[in-house]
């Protein structure tokens, strides 16, 4: 099973192009959105509510049943930890196997998050090519498989925040069910 962490702040077509690739590239059978509701290497600041971003994350994927949105990060203490989730997770499904899903610009952070080396010491870690492409971590573990063929799709949460705030378009970078909420709640104007 794949877990894809995110802010999903918000959610865009570039993150369910990835997550769809994953889905039919790999064996994964069903995968998971994270949704984060305190990054801690995000300011609080910049982040839509969470509630919202976790109603738009549903909107997004509504009529896929092998992606699904968790919220297990807003029943933890905030800011949201990686390795507490997973966790939380085993205690959960210990059947389950899990595999993180990162970008590659995430995934050359790791190292500086919370217990980030036991992230890459244990955990199966599939990077896709996010930014420059270049993965940094020195040595790579045996289990980062780096998946270079994976769409590159140059769009950020970042840059649909900065189209709505300056009243441009978003249309075809998210989905219409997510358009149509943030318009509706005002999200991200101001």
């Amino acid at each position: 099973m794949g877990l894809f962490f995110g802010s999903f702040n918000p959610i865009h077509i570039g993150h369910l192009i990835v997550a769809r690739y994953w889905l039919n590239e790999t064996d994964l059978d069903q995968l998971w959105l994270i949704v984060s509701p305190h990054n801690p290497h995000k300011a609080a600041q910049e982040l839509a509510p969470a509630p919202h971003r976790l109603a738009m994350a549903r909107l997004a994927i509504q009529e896929d049943e092998q992606i699904h949105v968790s919220d297990i990060e807003f029943h933890l203490p905030t800011p949201s930890y990686t390795i507490h989730t997973l966790d939380r997770l085993q205690e959960q499904y210990p059947t389950h196997t899990w595999v993180l899903l990162f970008g590659s610009d995430t995934a050359n952070t790791l190292p500086t998050w919370r217990d980030g080396t036991t992230l890459l010491q244990k955990w199966p870690i599939w990077v896709y090519p996010r930014g420059e492409g270049i993965l940094h971590i020195n040595p790579l573990p045996s289990h980062l498989q780096y998946f270079h063929e994976a769409p590159r799709v140059d769009l950020s949460a970042t840059q649909v925040r900065k189209y709505i705030h300056q009243r441009r378009s978003i249309r075809f970078l998210v989905p219409i069910p997510v358009e149509l909420y943030i318009r509706e709640h005002g999200l991200y104007h101001s």
